[in-house]
């Protein structure tokens, strides 16, 4: 993170505790890419064991969930911050939120590559499904990389990019209800196709979410259930002006 961004207190404890709560959800955000990862390669690799050890270590993101969650109460109890402190805090109870909410979805595509092991019919599916994965990947990179730098513009073209995510995802869906009149047999194995891609599709509107939370608390101002055009004419384009 940009340390300009952080004030600087009379009590150095108080900046350490701080500080460690950003590292704490940039390490959460480490593990859950990693199980996102592992659930797509064993959902298109077929890899029923991969997908095992995604359910397993799910835990593990709800544990650094919990975890954050309890040190931001105790800032929150104890420090009584104000201003941008006080947003700071907000976001990254929020970012953990979605962050543990992006680990469930990856447990569920893990799911899906258990429930449909190494079937070998509809390989074209896969590979949209594939392709879709790819690019959701790279978003909740780019929604982490914002978020440690905390970086509005980073931030604003993860926003943009979601819609990408949202017009891939509409793809696999036309593609799956047309293989699934062609051959109604397959009609068991195309939905759990579908939940896979709806679960990454969910992971996109998380990672914008992400990038919301780094405006709110760059620029005090809650752009939720705000247009992209809105946000980059009213907040991005009039700070440069």
């Amino acid at each position: 993170m940009d340390q300009s961004n952080l004030s600087h207190h009379y009590s150095q404890q108080f900046n350490q505790e701080l500080e460690e709560m950003r590292t704490s959800v940039l390490a959460m955000g480490g593990l859950v890419e990693a199980q996102l990862e592992h659930a797509l390669g064993a959902l298109v690799g077929g890899d029923v064991a991969r997908g095992e050890r995604v359910v397993a270590n799910d835990y593990q993101v709800n544990a650094l969930d919990v975890q954050i969650d309890e040190r931001c109460t105790a800032i929150l109890a104890r420090r009584q911050p104000t201003a941008s402190d006080l947003r700071l805090v907000l976001a990254v109870i929020k970012t953990t939120a979605d962050l543990e909410r992006i680990g469930d979805e990856a447990k569920r595509v893990a799911r899906m590559a258990i429930r449909l092991g190494t079937a070998d019919h509809g390989r074209g599916l896969f590979l949209e499904v594939e392709h879709l994965g790819t690019l959701v990947r790279g978003l909740l990179n780019k929604a982490l990389d914002a978020y440690a730098r905390m970086d509005v513009v980073a931030a604003l073209e993860v926003a943009k990019e979601d819609q990408r995510i949202d017009r891939e995802y509409e793809n696999v869906m036309r593609q799956s209800i047309t293989y699934m009149m062609e051959d109604p047999r397959s009609i068991p194995f195309v939905l759990d196709i579908i939940w896979s891609a709806r679960a990454l599709e969910r992971i996109g509107d998380r990672c914008r979410n992400i990038s919301e939370y780094v405006i709110y608390f760059v620029k005090g101002k809650d752009v939720r259930h705000t247009s992209l055009d809105t946000i980059e004419r009213e907040i991005i384009r009039h700070d440069r002006s």
